[in-house]
């Protein structure tokens, strides 16, 4: 078999895809039971109740004998055929309860909660549930987004102004699909569009797709703050306790996790959609992996991940993997698909464009509040510079037994062999110092002894920030 087919073994199908399909799961229907205090759909024993001075859009798929219902002053009713109200006219044995049902504030939902978003390469996986996992700052819509409410429901959004502007690539609302901003802004001004689309911000539509095969960032790093307000708007700004000691922060996610971060550098071959779906079919249709999510994007990152002289901004891909076990075993699997990704990096990553590659992880089993996460190539590293410093200790330590050395800079191998005798003795010595039997006769000051003391402790405690080459890749790689 030529090398030509051994390549085209190794890649996956190509998923060639326009833009991440964003649909918005809240919805104002009359039948969805959680828009109702009372968690069920008023029946005819009961009197439905909407706010008076709150506008709302509600979608009414079937008909419904109430025995009282009190609109607001501003609302529409969107009824197909087949539905509508009925006074009820006798009583219902399977209603009963003959108590006020009141429709909850629909002005709750806000467009930056995250939360509140499905994302889905195509429409085809969001109509069967086969979404993504994303980061809280790419799970509301990205600039080259699609963004979908779905037919024959109704809904209203809080638009929240921001410091950036909300860009979309299209919206469809109801069926109908926008693509320039002018007819959009037609429709908000609408008697439907302002009861769905509440507040001042109006998102901006560019009908633009991501022209970088390497991937595009999502645009919403501006909204940071404002996505994470509205994601913990109901619990007080606080994050759900993550039960590993050391807790990883992605790039873009509003709360640390227990899990792994894979952090890539790419050349101008590498395809984002062709590696997600390497990922999706090599990895994640594993039955051991089922329970694993996985996020995978183009990420801006500001500080140095591969280096620690490169403090310039960077773009690179971030992979953040999280399982669904907890306590102890929280992010254990996860651990061991990031370690069959670096493999398979390791293998065939040249194949798919990526250069570098580093893996930081988080488990819920018992570790010091203090471990730094490190990658396999930094460890690598450092077994292979231990080696080489012993070595270096010994060769020296050689030629000054064999006498091929005399300088005064050696003088430390002396105090290592007798630094005991010489700390027991140092408290008679004059200040003219002592004779070496080995070396002829000459004065070391106390303040010398000590410098020497103070270097030998630097070169046998580096820095616990050092890191080293991974030996894995060329020799241009920077952990």
């Amino acid at each position: 078999m030529n090398t030509a087919h051994i390549l085209l073994s190794l890649l996956p199908v190509i998923v060639i895809t326009e833009a991440t399909y964003k649909l918005w799961i809240p919805n104002t229907n009359f039948e969805n039971a959680s828009n109702w205090n009372e968690q069920r759909v008023p029946c005819s024993g009961d009197t439905a109740m909407f706010l008076r001075d709150k506008g709302v859009s509600v979608y009414v798929k079937s008909t419904h004998a109430l025995t009282n219902l009190y609109l607001p002053l501003d609302g529409e009713f969107i009824l197909p055929h087949g539905s509508g109200f009925l006074a009820a006219s006798r009583d219902d044995p399977e209603c009963n309860q003959g108590t006020s049902v009141n429709f909850n504030d629909a002005d709750r939902h806000q467009w930056l909660d995250p939360t509140l978003w499905s994302s889905a390469l195509s429409p085809e996986d969001l109509e069967i549930g086969r979404f993504l996992f994303s980061v809280d700052v790419e799970n509301i819509p990205c600039h080259n987004d699609d963004v979908i409410f779905s037919p024959e429901t109704s809904f209203r959004v809080q638009l929240k102004e921001t410091e950036s502007a909300n860009q979309l690539r299209s919206i469809s609302v109801l069926g109908k699909k926008f693509t320039n901003n002018e007819d959009f802004s037609q429709y908000l001004k609408s008697p439907s569009g302002k009861l769905q689309f509440s507040g001042l911000a109006q998102p901006q539509i560019t009908n633009s797709r991501c022209q970088d095969s390497t991937g595009c960032l999502c645009g919403n790093d501006g909204m940071f703050r404002d996505i994470c307000s509205a994601r913990l708007q109901y619990t007080r700004n606080k994050c759900p306790e993550a039960t590993c000691a050391n807790p990883l922060q992605p790039i873009g996610h509003c709360c640390a996790i227990c899990g792994v971060i894979i952090s890539l550098e790419y050349s101008s071959t590498f395809n984002l959609e062709t590696y997600r779906s390497r990922l999706l079919h090599a990895f994640l249709s594993l039955m051991k992996y089922s329970s694993i999510k996985l996020a995978i994007s183009k990420v801006r990152s500001s500080s140095s991940i591969f280096s620690a002289v490169r403090l310039s901004e960077e773009l690179i891909i971030q992979i953040v993997l999280i399982d669904g076990k907890e306590g102890s075993l929280a992010g254990s699997d996860a651990l061991q698909l990031g370690k069959d990704i670096l493999a398979d990096i390791e293998t065939h990553g040249e194949t798919f464009g990526i250069t570098k590659a580093e893996m930081q992880f988080a488990t819920g089993g018992v570790t010091s509040p203090h471990q730094k996460p490190m990658s396999a190539g930094a460890i690598s590293g450092i077994v292979i510079g231990t080696i080489l410093g012993l070595s270096l200790i010994g060769v020296s330590y050689f030629l000054y037994r064999m006498d091929f050395c005399r300088l005064q800079d050696f003088q430390f191998f002396h105090y290592w062999r007798n630094g005991s005798r010489m700390r027991d003795t140092a408290s008679t010595m004059d200040h003219r110092g002592f004779e070496n039997p080995i070396f002829e006769p000459s004065e070391v000051s106390n303040q010398a002894a000590d410098s020497g003391e103070s270097d030998w402790k630097q070169i046998t405690q580096p820095e616990s920030g050092f890191q080293l080459s991974n030996p894995v890749f060329d020799s241009n790689f920077d952990v």
